[in-house]
């Protein structure tokens, strides 16, 4: 297995780790197309970075719970969410991988890009509303963005957080139960594509993208508790549609 360390992509996962944990999405939606167009290949980049996004994940909830946005411990209603999450998302992180390993780019990232950008108009049409919570949407929730994330590395952030808060749970909690549930995401995901993966995946990008994403989790969880509910609730909306918007540019341009 071929390492190397590169400061530029330690820099930009650092920069867009901090932007993404902030808010609870983009990491793996921005990362991946940039680091596509710097030259490396599907095998070397969504590999890579789904383990910097489970440790970054694990050390980002922990960084949430100890400054109170988010109440992790054990038989508490955000842990439940999570667990919920996490345990749905299992099944839909393995079969993604494994479709995304024998189908074109092209159909993963137009159904990716589609996706985001449906949900981020309905963020914004909604975001004077509250909602009551319901387990039924965290099911379908965690199980549809672990197949996202499975298949392309990115689209869990935007899916979790925002279906979160279309499920009844407020912004600043919805970003530290979705940093936890998508490190297990990540954690199904890396197995899955080292066991299936074989020749086809590369991990010589992972220590560069490790290290820029953990120096990145205590500025983040700090943002998070700074900025008002109500705020980022929209910034949340229109993060998740810009995001829709530009993978669905990429494509057509």
């Amino acid at each position: 297995m071929t390492v190397s360390f590169s400061p530029e992509v330690t820099v930009l996962a650092l920069i867009l780790e901090y932007a993404a944990a902030a808010l609870g999405m983009g990491y793996g939606t921005t990362i991946t197309p940039v680091l596509l167009m710097m030259g490396y290949s599907p095998g070397e980049v969504i590999p890579a970075v789904l383990l910097s996004q489970l440790i970054a994940g694990l050390l980002s909830s922990l960084a949430h719970h100890g400054l109170g946005n988010v109440n992790l411990r054990w038989g508490s209603h955000d842990m439940k969410v999570a667990a919920v999450l996490s345990s749905a998302g299992f099944l839909g992180t393995v079969v993604a991988v494994l479709i995304a390993i024998s189908i074109p780019p092209l159909l993963v990232k137009l159904y990716v890009a589609l996706l985001v950008l449906g949900l981020g108009l309905a963020l914004i049409w909604n975001r004077q509303r509250d909602f009551a919570f319901s387990w039924t949407k965290v099911a379908g929730l965690g199980l549809l963005a672990a197949f996202n994330k499975g298949l392309s590395g990115g689209g869990y952030g935007p899916l979790v957080v925002g279906g979160q808060i279309l499920a009844g749970v407020e912004s600043r909690t919805a970003i530290g139960i979705t940093a936890l549930a998508e490190s297990f995401a990540c954690l199904v995901g890396v197995v899955t594509y080292f066991v299936a993966g074989g020749s086809r995946v590369g991990w010589n990008l992972a220590p560069s993208l490790l290290l820029g994403a953990i120096l990145s989790v205590p500025l983040a969880a700090l943002t998070v508790r700074w900025l008002p509910p109500r705020r980022l609730r929209t910034m949340n909306a229109g993060v998740t549609t810009l995001l829709g918007g530009y993978l669905l540019l990429r494509l057509l341009l």
